[in-house]
Order: C-alpha cells, then structure tokens, then sequence
C-alpha cells in the first residue's frame, strides 16, 4: 500500500512538471519592447510589492514594525516577483533586478538588527535599485508608446 501512494505522488509529480514544461513553453521573451498581459501585470505586481515594502521600511524605520517583518515582506515581495513572466527584455532584466534588490534589503535589514554590518548588502540593494531605474528609464519612451505606463516604478 506503502509503495502504491509512493507510485501514485512520484506519477502526480512528473505530471505537475510535464504540464508546467508544456504551459510555459509557448512564451518567449522578445528582442523587441513588447506591452503584453504579462507584461502589465508584472508592472502592477512590481509597483504594489515596492509600495508594500516602502511601508514597511517606514514603519520599521519609526518603531512600528520588527525588522523580521520588514525582511519577511521583502523576501516575500521577492518571491511573488518571481512568479511574474514579463515578455519584454526591459521588463525582464528589470525583474531580476528587483528580486536581487529585495533578496539584498532583507539581508540588510536582518544584519542592521542583529547589530552586524548590513552596509555591503544595503550598498548592493541600492546599486541594483540604481540600475533597474536606469533600465526602466531607457525603456519607457517605447513601452509608452505601447501602452505600459512606468511612471510608479521609476
């Protein structure tokens, strides 16, 4: 009974991955800006996560918050960005970027609480936040003109 519930998980699990190889397939990312479903999704999933975090690094910031909370937020935040799958190249790089900045804050935040040096992980928090602006910036003339507006992530 032992190896038929074994049997049956390890069948449910290659169909899960077969079914996700065959549903994901199908998109693939575009050398051309593009303004696509996914792609304005991933802009609403990216300004509500950034305002989110913003919160919470105030109310961290004034007393209100644990610096577990903001992290677990922000680690959070970075995980649902994970999730998005914007097709144009711009918002794609961009994406990486913000997971590599909110993945680099949590650390910070944790360090900053347990009194160690959280300035090398706030240094490359903000250096990826630079970059992702400066990717964001070059894009929104075309991604304007295709009807995504970048003007709450920038």
């Amino acid at each position: 009974m032992r190896r038929f519930g074994l049997t049956a998980a390890g069948v449910l699990a290659l169909a899960t991955l077969a079914l996700s190889l065959v549903t994901s397939g199908g998109a693939h990312p575009s050398a051309a800006h593009t303004c696509s479903v996914t792609d304005r999704q991933f802009i609403l999933t990216a300004r509500t996560n950034m305002a989110a975090v913003g919160l919470w690094g105030q109310q961290y910031q004034s007393g209100d918050a644990k610096a577990a909370e903001v992290a677990d937020q922000a680690n959070q935040a970075a995980k649902i960005l994970r999730g998005t799958t914007p097709l144009d190249p711009s918002l794609s790089q961009t994406r990486g970027l913000m997971i590599g900045m909110l993945t680099e804050y949590a650390k910070a935040v944790k360090l900053q609480a347990h009194h160690g040096n959280a300035g090398p992980h706030m240094y490359r928090a903000y250096g990826l936040a630079n970059y992702a602006h400066d990717v964001l910036s070059g894009a929104q003339p075309a991604l304007e003109a295709r009807g995504c507006d970048l003007t709450d992530l920038l």
